[in-house]
């Protein structure tokens, strides 16, 4: 039978406090709550595992019209087997390793009863400051959407790519055994909360939300994502869980989005905080307006729907409508059907899911700096310092719901493994990244003295990232900045590896140095995969997904900015406040620090060089499309992995337009001396923005084009075409 016909057979039995019972989710499975389970008061819950989740499974089935829950939970970068946070994965620039590591958590917390998880987030991040830019995929609104629809094609079973132009194809396989739904978030405009603070009031123009910030929302639409979660944050004056514009105009009906809208946990009721409601009563009203199906936590729609029908200032056809979306999205997933589980524990951290996670691991590391170094080969004493080199917990990151410290394997053990036990000279140095305690120092220097090299694991605890953990300076916590210079006092080559959750600022320290890695929070493989890479069993080729400040001061410091009428010039970096010279000039710059990034976006070294030619345009004008190919080649005498990547820029529009923006990336590996070429088509949907109009539309004009290392394209002149 086709269940839009059963969706409204239930919908005619359902008492009205059936219909609201379906749009509350809870998290609660004691004995009270299974009691309003069976009385159909209870929809959805989260956070309910194994035995509990049976239980309140089976109370839902012995309900009146015996309609099945559906049960979410947090699952962001893995479930038992924890992959790099999700900025980390952003940093492999690899849609297929995103892909991989969704599909890998789908199996394993489908095997304890869960349908859903509240991932991915595709919130655009400008500032590191904010602890959730650990949770999603960077500054740019192209990769990010990119990566997410990956993220959804991965959770809800569908081969990466399936669901292009064809949104069923993303929804096809939610029934299949070992498949979760998806769930985007947070809708919208969370990631530019004012001062980095989570929570924050946000203000962003029309254009920019629709430009930027609404670009990767919409990708994950496009792959079929069952739901999308509504944020916490006021956007231009209005909470985004009561914005009828964003929900009810833009999601649901320009962009014909069908699945569930959920709040984020008391969101609803947390509009009274914000001003915007003066009670619960006016919350329910407000969120039922906007187009909110389900209330995550708080009790808004339960309490007060019936009354707001009473006096007329809510239509059941709002309430129908949601009902309607959460039966059509628990019938997409199969639970009305007996779903059986083919997979069980034993699946957890199995050897497979633990390929999968070396891998992301491995191709998330960004290699900042290298000045020979590495890789480190040969028989060596290794010095391994920091207190992050054997930290199994801060290892996994944030957001980690069910992940064992105990399945880590750190870097002191991969590399005692790699170069043998004797080989390895440890010592913390500093007991914890936040520790102010110099008492393991001398043990620290001794170790670096008695080394042939030193490789010092630096950076954040997993506590200071993620939701509501956000910070107003960016250095290395505790005393690990003054560690580093007091161990480069030995003369030692030193590899730094930094594991974090957000870009910090190198400058104070760098220089100090003779190479860098960024690690992220790697995970529960962490440790082999940072191995194979210092040993030079692999290559690094992860790339920057954000741009890194020098100063906490450039906060917000992103590739994709707009012109402005007085460009920085080259020249006069860090001229002291207070002198009277003035080099500069009149010019959009901070005096006192190089207007540049440390790091910019797209950035990452090899253990290699490669050679970028001129690019070829197939034609000097797109009409509909247009090919751009350059030649990539390995002028270094090792293996590599290339990264080309396409940036393009609007010269001049109706509205004022990015110095550029990303269009396309590739990952290639070459031999030594080898050469390939890399071909991009651009289609002109491909260079569409909301104009002046307030259409998404292509206009007419010049644009330049480059295939470059990185968003810098040093060194390269753009290629010129015109749209017509």
């Amino acid at each position: 039978m086709n269940y839009e016909s059963r969706i409204e057979e239930l919908l005619n039995l359902m008492t009205l406090e059936e219909k609201l019972g379906q749009l509350y989710q809870s998290n609660s499975a004691s004995e009270e709550a299974l009691e309003q389970i069976r009385l159909g008061r209870i929809g959805s819950l989260l956070n309910v595992k194994n035995e509990e989740n049976a239980r309140c499974r089976a109370a839902a089935k012995a309900s009146r019209l015996g309609i099945p829950l559906v049960i979410g939970l947090d699952v962001i970068h893995g479930y038992k087997t924890i992959l790099p946070i999700p900025l980390g994965q952003a940093a492999t620039f690899h849609p297929s390793v995103v892909h991989a590591g969704a599909r890998m958590a789908a199996h394993e917390v489908a095997a304890s009863g869960i349908d859903w998880t509240f991932s991915p987030m595709v919130d655009i991040a400008r500032d590191p400051r904010w602890g959730r830019i650990a949770e999603g995929y960077g500054e740019d609104p192209y990769l990010s959407g990119i990566l997410g629809a990956a993220a959804v094609e991965g959770y809800q079973g569908v081969e990466l790519g399936a669901s292009t132009n064809d949104r069923q194809a993303g929804l096809a396989a939610l029934s299949r055994p070992g498949s979760i739904a998806a769930c985007v978030k947070h809708y919208v405009g969370y990631g530019a909360a004012e001062s980095g603070r989570d929570y924050n009031t946000t203000e962003i123009s029309e254009h920019t939300l629709r430009n930027v910030y609404l670009q990767p929302f919409h990708a994950c639409i496009e792959a079929g994502c069952a739901t999308v979660m509504s944020a916490f944050n006021d956007l231009n004056g209005v909470p985004t869980s009561g914005n009828e514009w964003t929900i009810r105009k833009i999601l649901k009906t320009e962009w014909s989005f069908d699945g569930v809208v959920v709040s984020d946990w008391s969101s609803i009721w947390e509009m009274i905080n914000h001003g915007y409601c003066t009670g619960e009563e006016e919350a329910a009203f407000k969120a039922l307006r906007a187009g909110v199906d389900m209330e995550m936590m708080s009790e808004c729609y339960l309490k007060h729907a019936a009354t707001l029908l009473d006096q007329g200032k809510i239509q059941m056809e709002w309430i129908d409508d949601a009902v309607r979306r959460v039966l059509r999205f628990k019938f997409r997933l199969g639970l009305f059907e007996e779903k059986t589980i083919p997979w069980g524990k034993e699946i957890w951290l199995d050897k497979k899911h633990r390929e999968t996670a070396k891998q992301a691991s491995l191709e998330s590391l960004v290699l900042l700096k290298n000045k020979n170094p590495l890789p480190l080969e040969g028989t060596q004493k290794i010095a391994v310092l920091g207190p992050l080199a054997h930290s199994p917990r801060e290892q996994m990151g944030c957001w980690i719901t069910d992940g064992d410290a105990g399945d880590v394997i750190t870097p002191l053990t991969a590399l005692r493994e790699a170069f043998g036990k004797e080989n390895i000279l440890f010592a913390t140095g500093l007991e914890t990244a936040r520790s102010n305690d110099k008492s393991g120092w001398p043990a620290a220097r001794q170790a670096a003295e008695a080394a042939d090299s030193v490789v010092v694991f630096v950076g954040e605890d997993a506590r200071l990232s993620g939701e509501a953990h956000c910070r107003a300076f960016l250095d290395l916590p505790g005393l690990q900045g003054e560690f580093l210079e007091h161990i480069s006092e030995t003369g030692k080559p030193i590899t730094v590896v930094v594991m974090a959750g957000r870009p910090l600022i190198l400058t104070p320290w760098s220089e100090k140095v003779q190479a860098i890695v960024y690690a992220w929070h790697p995970g529960t493989m962490g440790g082999p995969a940072i191995a194979d890479l210092l040993t030079g069993k692999q290559s690094p080729s992860g790339r920057l997904p954000v741009s890194f400040p020098r100063a906490v001061g450039q906060v917000p410091i992103y590739y994709n900015q707009k012109k402005t009428g007085r460009p920085a010039l080259p020249g006069g970096e860090g001229i002291p406040i207070g002198t009277p010279e003035n080099p500069i000039g009149f010019s959009s710059r901070h005096m006192d620090v190089q207007y540049t990034p440390a790091y910019p976006f797209g950035f990452g070294l090899a253990y290699t060089e490669f050679e970028f030619s001129p690019v070829a345009l197939s034609a000097s004008t797109l009409e509909e499309t247009i090919t751009a190919t350059a030649t990539v080649k390995n002028s270094g005498q090792r293996a590599g992995t290339a990264v080309p990547q396409l940036y393009i820029q609007d010269l001049a529009g109706s509205v004022t337009r990015p110095v550029k923006e990303l269009k396309g990336f590739q990952k290639t590996l070459l031999l030594p001396g080898e050469s390939k070429e890399v071909c991009f088509t651009l289609h002109r949907k491909d260079l569409a923005f909301w104009t002046a109009n307030k259409r998404l539309e292509t206009e007419p004009g010049e644009f330049l084009l480059w295939i470059a290392n990185d968003s810098r394209c040093k060194d390269q002149e753009g290629a010129g075409f015109c749209v017509v």
